[in-house]
């Protein structure tokens, strides 16, 4: 287990590198460093399935640390597919704002009698291009509820790690009252034993005493 968790440490700190490409990629390449970074986080969610069950094989003393192990490395990769999420709406958000930018300027006007008119061609691009927007929108409410879905699934895994390192601290504090009483009781048991050697020893003078 352990060499699996190294490895997908090492790929968690890998995609939090190629993260930093995203803002300085132009528009040719960022969608090949998306890709990049998404089959990546894929791989890791991949081994983490691999790391739970792992997790669960290990002796019990070892159990409970190896599963907090794995869980915060998958808040980890959660909140980097989050900000992945958040940085592809972030991009198309502004990609529809150019196209409608460029559509704007592109439209021509006529002059008939001094009246302004809007060629029908151009009344049927513009409607395209509102389609077009409903249509984004629409996409941008569906990614919404899949980030919000994603939090979600962070607070219960977050809400799971904090209920497992109330039980390890709950079992500390019972392993300490159980090595007290230990102690105690080896204490005791050590002037017992010193006080029956002293009374073997009286009894064997005594014997020796009156018997010869």
């Amino acid at each position: 287990m352990e060499g699996l968790y190294q490895q997908t440490n090492k790929q968690v700190h890998e995609v939090q590198s190629y993260m930093g490409h995203l803002e300085t990629s132009d528009k040719e390449s960022v969608h090949l460093v998306e890709n990049e970074i998404q089959a990546r986080i894929d791989n890791i969610f991949s081994n983490l399935e691999r790391l739970e069950i792992l997790s669960s094989k290990e002796p019990p003393n070892k159990r409970q640390s190896a599963k907090l192990r794995v869980d915060q490395l998958k808040y980890d990769v959660q909140h980097l597919q989050t900000a992945l999420r958040n940085f592809q709406h972030r991009r198309y958000l502004r990609e529809q704002q150019e196209r409608q930018r460029e559509e704007l300027l592109a439209r021509t006007f006529t002059t008939n009698d001094a009246d302004t008119t809007i060629p029908i061609d151009e009344t049927l691009q513009f409607n395209e291009s509102l389609q077009s927007a409903h249509r984004g929108m629409d996409e941008l409410i569906g990614s919404g509820t899949s980030i919000l879905a994603g939090l979600r699934d962070q607070r219960v895994t977050l809400k799971g790690t904090h209920k497992k390192i109330l039980d390890v601290a709950n079992m500390l504090g019972l392993s300490n009252t159980v090595m007290r009483l230990i102690e105690k009781r080896a204490f005791q048991d050590k002037f017992l034993m010193l006080g029956g050697m002293a009374l073997t020893c009286l009894i064997m003078f005594l014997v020796v005493q009156y018997l010869t």
